[in-house]
């Protein structure tokens, strides 16, 4: 039988940043049950933590179109028609997408130039429905992993509950 690959040292220290970060978002989530709120919250406490985030934001799913909510960086698109891009593969499949080179993903929409990989997590409501995306891109090429993903998806999951548990 294999053994599953050991994580690297620092894909363990990546992983123990998202474990730090998730119970530093409890905390500050407890405070309010607003999603929004709670949206501005993860993207201040994210952008500054991770030093591979170039453009951290929501964008949130209002008639047909995924429209900026809260975000750290530089200028964002306001919206995004769709279906293409990365944050809209995400919205259709209702799965995490990592590109590790968005100049080669079909359909990439552009809003910063300097973005060289991205990852976006589909944020879903109380009922399991998709209600917005974590958009986070990088200037570095490759610069997301499963590490990444899985801290991420933790972190969006505390988004829209009722009362986030550890």
């Amino acid at each position: 039988m294999h053994a599953p690959d050991k994580p690297t040292a620092a894909e363990a220290a990546l992983a123990g940043r998202y474990r730090r970060l998730r119970e530093q978002l409890l905390e500050l989530f407890r405070k309010t049950d607003d999603p929004v709120a709670r949206m501005a919250t993860a993207c201040a406490v994210l952008h500054h933590k991770q030093p591979h985030f170039f453009w951290t934001g929501f964008y949130r799913l209002q008639d047909g179109k995924l429209v900026v909510g809260p975000y750290q960086g530089p200028l964002a698109c306001s919206e995004l028609a769709g279906p293409q891009g990365v944050c809209w593969a995400a919205v259709t499949s209702g799965a995490s997408v990592v590109v590790a080179d968005v100049h080669a993903f079909p359909g990439h929409v552009a809003c910063d130039s300097r973005s060289q990989s991205e990852i976006v997590v589909p944020v879903r409501d109380a009922h399991g429905n998709i209600v917005a995306v974590l958009d986070v891109d990088s200037d570095r090429p490759a610069a997301f992993s499963d590490v990444d993903r899985e801290g991420l998806e933790a972190i969006v999951a505390l988004i829209h509950a009722p009362e986030p548990r550890d």
